[in-house]
C-alpha cells in the first residue's frame, strides 16, 4: 500500500512539473509573433510620377508631399500635410489612382 502511495504522489509531481514547462514555452511563442513588415522604401518626394504628383495636386490643391515611398508593385505611399496643419497617409498607384492597403 505505500509503494502505490508513493507511486502516485511521484507521477502527480512529475505532471504538475510538466505542465509548467508547457506554460513557458506557450508564453514564449506568443511574443515571437508580433512582427509588423513595412516593404515601402523612402524615395525623394521629387521622384514621385507626374500621375500621382497630378491625382494628389487635383483631390488636394493646398496639400504638400512630405514624404513618399514605393514598393516593388510601384504602388506609392504618401504622406501628406495639408494647409490647415494636418497630416494624413494615402497609398496610390503608379498612374495616380488612389488605393487601400
Amino acid at each position: 500500500m505505500k509503494k502505490i502511495l508513493f507511486v502516485a504522489a511521484l507521477s502527480l509531481g512529475s505532471l504538475t512539473a510538466f505542465a509548467q514547462e508547457g506554460e513557458e514555452v506557450t508564453q514564449e511563442v506568443a511574443t515571437e509573433v508580433a512582427v509588423a513588415q513595412d516593404d515601402f522604401t523612402a524615395i525623394e518626394t521629387k521622384d514621385v510620377p507626374e500621375a500621382v504628383s497630378t491625382a494628389v495636386a487635383t483631390n488636394y490643391p493646398t496639400a504638400t508631399i512630405n514624404k513618399a515611398s514605393v514598393n516593388k508593385e510601384e504602388q506609392y505611399k504618401l504622406e501628406i500635410a495639408l494647409e490647415d496643419g494636418t497630416a494624413a497617409t494615402f497609398y496610390a498607384d503608379k498612374d495616380g489612382n488612389w488605393i487601400e492597403l
